[in-house]
């Protein structure tokens, strides 16, 4: 098993821990996932996957496009490009070039990218497109993603894509507190209102709690700034301090993470989030070895946690793929 398949096999038991990433968005999946090597000559089998980010949206127009993403990943395009037939947005447009592959969908894809360049949605499913059609180019249209809207869920899949030596999508702040059962009772975007609310009225943990709402919707900025600014109102709560930490990690420069959570350690030596999400943070990164190192000091450094769980489960997980 390489490297990389033991990263991914260990993140999937996260994201059943802290729930998915985006809803919405597709992930690539495979034994041979898009971006883990460069384009190539030959084409590949079968239809790309398509990647939609319609956050918490339940307007008719979003549910049309779930269920045309749901038939398109079924293999049923016809059926699917009826569903995106009926909408004009870019990524009801993009739904439908995509479930008349191949005739015509990159050139189609190309001409749309000329009509709206600043659209990262387009330039991600672009160069998806040219990557399984084995054109040049995919890389260039994946970074054009994030350099063009790097606070959406299509810059994270995109810097997936770029970056697949990492887990896929970005490690979420695991806050010590749960959300409040009558958020949890509402529909979705009643979920995000309300969390929003909490946050500009409520405690540190409201604020906590939204801002990982906003990385779960792929806006990791704007969740950067919310920790951010969790963490100058309260310098001596470690939550805040780790969760401003977290929210600065970002595949191309990872370093900027590390380097103001590993000091943590010190300032917070009894602290679990600090060790938790250093750990998590070198396991999305494929350090598994001093990843396991810092999993298994979250129950020396505070027995008590309600991270010693989730810690185990990860040390589990290492353990079964044999890292």
């Amino acid at each position: 098993m390489t490297p990389r398949s033991r990263i991914v096999l260990v993140v999937a038991v996260l994201a059943l821990a802290v729930g998915s990433a985006v809803a919405g968005i597709t992930a690539v999946t495979g034994s041979d996932p898009v971006g883990s090597a460069a384009p190539g000559p030959t084409a590949r089998e079968g239809t790309p996957p398509l990647s939609l980010d319609l956050g918490v949206r339940v307007d008719p127009e979003a549910l049309d496009l779930r269920e045309g993403l749901r038939l398109y990943e079924a293999g049923k395009q016809t059926r699917a490009r009826e569903r995106f037939a009926r909408h004009d947005s870019l990524e009801a447009r993009v739904g439908e070039m995509f479930s008349v592959w191949p005739d015509g969908t990159i050139e189609r894809l190309t001409q749309l990218s000329g009509l709206h360049p600043k659209s990262a949605a387009v330039q991600l499913n672009l160069g998806i497109a040219r990557y399984w059609a084995g054109e040049a180019g995919a890389q260039e249209a994946w970074q054009a993603a994030v350099a063009l809207e790097p606070d959406t869920a299509y810059a994270v899949t995109a810097g997936s894509l770029l970056h697949p030596d990492f887990a896929r999508n970005l490690p979420l702040f695991v806050p010590g507190v749960d959300v409040a059962p009558a958020v949890r009772r509402l529909d979705p975007p009643g979920q995000f209102s309300a969390l929003e609310r909490r946050a500009r009225t409520g405690s540190l943990a409201d604020r906590l709690l939204y801002g990982v709402a906003l990385q779960r919707l792929g806006k990791q900025r704007s969740a950067e700034r919310v920790f951010a600014a969790a963490a100058r109102s309260h310098p001596s709560d470690p939550e805040a301090r780790v969760a401003a930490a977290v929210g600065l990690f970002d595949k191309g420069r990872p370093v900027r993470a590390f380097s103001r959570l590993g000091p943590l350690t010190r300032t917070f030596p009894h602290a679990a989030t600090v060790r938790f999400h250093l750990g998590l943070l070198l396991l999305w990164s494929g350090q598994l070895k001093e990843a396991r190192r810092q999993l298994q000091l979250v129950r020396t450094v505070e027995p008590g946690s309600r991270l010693v769980g989730l810690a185990d489960q990860y040390l589990d997980q290492l353990k079964t793929v044999g890292s």
